[in-house]
């Protein structure tokens, strides 16, 4: 994963480029540089240490409680210059790297400039800039412009769009390699499907192919295997943070029923499922399938097995850690899986601030959470077993019924039988007594235990041999162990014919459940602050329209949330899905993806070597 200590790095890097250009203005090269070091103290949070706000710059000029922290056109007389320079802002030991402490003095000395002219008043938080919405991965794909393939000398040795686009950005003069050899081709399809070599036998078939078609036959015949969609699915398994361990404790109990989820996304592989029912079935396939009553049917089974991946989180709820700050560790975790996965963005570092580095406000990252908390109610939690879903049919429980029934006159012969070697056993060991002592013991035992007076209590203590039981019934008469047995082994052959009872690690929403979801202060979930109703994430839509989610549905049992999130992720108008699906397929094919953060799209992420080609 890309390495949070890799963010002042990448500013250090895009500040030096900065120096010798542009003129400086703070919405474009000062604001990040705040963002990442002190926004935490300084326009994030309702209370400005200092009284200092640095979100707007007439703020700034305006100063706190230690007066003006900058003074236009005179770095030499601001006050923040000084005090970052000098390391007492930020506070503790992270510092300014030098290079950004530069931007920020020569911006000053430029008259602290700005892109435009700022607002009349400021709401709570960040908020986003039209210079953050202008960042590569929040804008609308665009299909590029591909040049006629015909147009091109044969030399060039274009065949497919994709090769238009990479000629367009290599080098003048450059040329691709040199085909591969039919050998080496035939390898690389095999191992980039199935993940498996050619046997020696296809590899002759293939050489020997004469067929113009021999490639996309090829091709066609992997992609039927059932080792591609083993293959392929692990990567979306890794992605997912598939286990078949909870994880959490020491005690990592395992997930019996977790490979019925992987065994789902091998099948969504091989049966060549719609990349956009693959999204919307994980995240909300119990919402497609309808109220669960009576037996549920086989597509039933199917959309709820595909909510698996919103279980994949490590839950130690089950295993004695089933208190409030491990429920809340799940949604978190769960939030990451999804973050990561679909959108190529750590939402979790906006769990207790705005984000510092993307253009994520704290609140997005509960209007997200709240499309996921009835389903994850941390007031209402349900462990996995809880949470398990029964795939036992009517027919099932009659079967089951039915050969109990069975077990019945057996057990009840048993029973019989017991009571005649308990009997033998005692009239044994009580001519072992003498009068009167032997009816006193005799009278003391056959008394219920609730019943027996203190003086039988004390005679049966004091003469233990006489507490005879089925565990040493043996020793009185041999066949009683085998006989008993007998009996036994009858019960449990009926009894292993029953149905053996299996089930789903499935999310399941309960019907008519909304809870409230409040943004925690400090990412605290003992300091519950307003109520925030569930959305997407602002930056992902244009400006205006944030697609709002409503809190409860009017056509379905649950609250319908999670639908209408994975139905808006997969439109088609999302900027990040598409991308972040692409770039995984792109990297597990070629090795390297065309994003080389594969899981972070955001400011600390790399820019695509070729966006046209991503588009």
């Amino acid at each position: 994963m890309f390495s949070r200590r890799l963010a002042p790095l990448i500013l250090l890097l895009s500040c030096q480029s900065v120096l010798a250009q542009e003129p400086l203005t703070f919405e474009k090269h000062i604001r990040p540089i705040f963002r990442a070091h002190c926004y935490d103290c300084h326009g994030a949070e309702a209370e400005l240490k200092g009284g200092l706000d640095l979100r707007l710059v007439r703020l700034m000029a305006k100063g706190g409680e230690s007066g003006p922290a900058i003074v236009s056109g005179k770095s030499d007389e601001s006050y923040l210059l000084d005090r970052i320079k000098s390391g007492e802002m930020p506070p503790g030991e992270h510092r300014v790297p030098d290079a950004q402490i530069s931007i920020i003095q020569q911006w000053i000395q430029q008259g602290a400039k700005t892109s435009r002219p700022e607002p009349e008043s400021i709401g709570p938080g960040l908020g986003i800039t039209p210079e953050e919405r202008s960042f590569w991965s929040f804008q609308p794909i665009q299909r590029p412009e591909v040049t006629d393939l015909t147009s091109l000398p044969p030399q060039a040795r274009v065949r497919t769009a994709i090769d238009a686009l990479i000629l367009k950005s290599m080098p003048e003069g450059s040329a691709f390699a040199n085909d591969a050899d039919r050998r080496t081709l035939i390898r690389r399809v095999y191992f980039d499907l199935t993940g498996l070599p050619p046997t020696p036998e296809a590899l002759e078939t293939w050489e020997q192919d004469t067929a113009n078609d021999w490639y996309e036959r090829l091709v066609d015949e992997l992609l039927e295997s059932p080792h591609y969609g083993e293959r392929w699915a692990r990567h979306w398994l890794d992605v997912a943070g598939y286990a078949d361990s909870e994880g959490y404790t020491n005690n990592d109990s395992e997930r019996p029923w977790a490979w019925k989820y992987r065994d789902w996304v091998i099948r969504a592989f091989n049966e060549d499922k719609p990349f956009n029912q693959f999204v919307i079935e994980q995240i909300a396939g119990d919402e497609l399938a309808g109220p669960q009553q009576g037996d549920l049917t086989q597509d039933q089974i199917n959309l709820l097995t595909a909510t698996g991946f919103l279980r994949m989180a490590a839950d130690g709820t089950g295993s004695g850690a089933n208190n409030a700050e491990a429920r809340n560790q799940v949604m978190t975790d769960t939030l990451k899986i999804v973050g990561t996965s679909l959108l190529g963005l750590s939402l979790q570092c906006a769990q207790c601030h705005d984000h510092r580095y993307d253009p994520i406000p704290q609140t997005d990252y509960y209007a997200v959470r709240a499309v996921f908390e009835p389903a994850l109610d941390w007031q209402a939690w349900k462990d996995p077993n809880g949470r398990r879903v029964s795939l036992f049919t009517k027919a099932d429980r009659e079967k089951s019924a039915e050969l109990e029934a069975q077990t019945k006159p057996i057990a009840a012969e048993r029973a019989t039988k017991l009571a005649e070697y308990m009997q033998q056993a005692l009239e044994k060991e009580l001519t072992k007594y003498e009068e009167p002592l032997r009816t006193q013991l005799k009278t003391a035992y056959e008394t219920p235990g609730n019943k027996r007076t203190a003086e039988q209590k004390s005679l049966l203590t004091k003469n233990p041999s006489i507490n005879i039981s089925p565990g040493n019934l043996y020793q009185y008469i041999a066949e009683s162990k085998p006989k008993l047995a007998e009996y036994d082994k009858k019960i449990a052959d009926i009894r292993a014919k029953k149905p053996v009872e299996e089930f789903l690690r499935a999310l399941v929403e309960p019907a008519n459940h909304a809870p409230e979801t409040k943004l925690f202060y400090r990412g605290d979930h003992q300091q519950p602050k307003q109520s925030v109703a569930p959305a997407s994430l602002l930056v992902t839509a244009p400006e205006g329209k944030r697609p709002e989610f409503a809190a409860n549905s009017s056509d379905i049992p649950s609250t319908g949330r999670r639908l209408a999130f994975a139905r808006w992720l997969t439109n088609g108008d999302h900027p990040l899905v598409a991308r972040v699906i692409v770039n995984r397929l792109w990297l597990h094919h070629f090795g390297k993806g065309l994003v080389n953060t594969p899981a972070d799209f955001g400011k600390l992420g790399v820019k695509p070597t070729h966006p046209e080609l991503l588009d």
